[in-house]
């Protein structure tokens, strides 16, 4: 059976994105959507639209944020929001500057997520979104009471990856997708039974929108058509769900 081709398209028009800033809102009034579409919406924008902007000047930082960053060399004031912004340091490399943490939503990534890119402040810094299924939702839910539709949506942000360089963006949060195609206990083409391939389908739309955007196009959110078989009428469980347990993870 032929495969729907897959349209990746950036959605025009979107102004500096500033606290309280209605994305639902705004995305429906200048992209046309239905039900079958996936929205790929950076963290950032989900992030200042929530008001996750932090002054440096405004923090405080503790004693243990003043050791690490004298030690890493790092502004104590953003270690002390990565170490707020997370619930255990997983490793540290001194000699290159590296935090790596488990956020408080339970990610691996370095210095919690919080970034400073593509801000205007240059003494300001960006945290991620509190919890990142729940802003996915509530978008959904924002873009249904204006138009009526309810495509998938999914925050993304960009991760290193601890085998390979370069990064890649990947789902933080989402919201009516399917986040893993499991053909665990299915045949392959030769009859073999898979035991391990569990596909991640939101990370790789989220990927995937990142080819129609660059880190300066001023474009955050990207519609993709074409994966339809993978959106759902409810939300589903989230990217909390994918998640590998401390028994599972052998790297920790």
């Amino acid at each position: 059976m032929d495969q729907e081709p897959i349209l990746i398209s950036a959605v025009p028009g979107l102004p500096e994105i500033t606290r309280g800033y209605r994305l639902g809102a705004e995305i429906s009034d200048r992209i046309d959507l239905v039900d079958e579409d996936i929205l790929v919406i950076s963290q950032k924008a989900v992030s200042k639209a929530e008001g996750r902007t932090v002054a440096l000047d405004t923090v405080e930082p503790r004693p243990e944020a003043a050791r690490l960053g004298s030690e890493l060399g790092k502004d104590p004031r953003l270690v002390e929001l990565i170490l707020a912004e997370s619930r255990a340091v997983v490793r540290t490399d001194y000699a290159r500057g590296i935090i790596i943490t488990e956020t408080n939503e339970g990610f691996v990534c370095a210095n919690s997520g919080i970034d400073a890119s593509n801000l205007d402040d240059p003494d300001s810094v960006i945290l991620l979104p509190r919890d990142c299924d729940h802003s996915a939702r509530l978008i959904r839910a924002e873009i249904e009471d204006e138009i009526g539709t309810r495509p998938a949506v999914i925050i993304s942000d960009s991760f290193g990856r601890a085998w390979r360089h370069g990064q890649v963006e990947v789902a933080l949060g989402c919201a009516g997708i399917e986040v893993l195609d499991d053909w665990r206990g299915l045949p392959d083409r030769n009859g073999r039974i898979l035991t391990s391939t569990a596909i991640g389908i939101a990370d790789q739309a989220a990927a995937a929108s990142d080819l129609a955007r660059s880190k300066t196009s001023g474009t955050p959110v990207i519609r993709i058509r074409g994966l339809g078989r993978f959106v759902n009428r409810d939300n589903g469980p989230g990217c909390g769900s994918q998640i590998r347990s401390p028994e599972e993870d052998l790297f920790r």
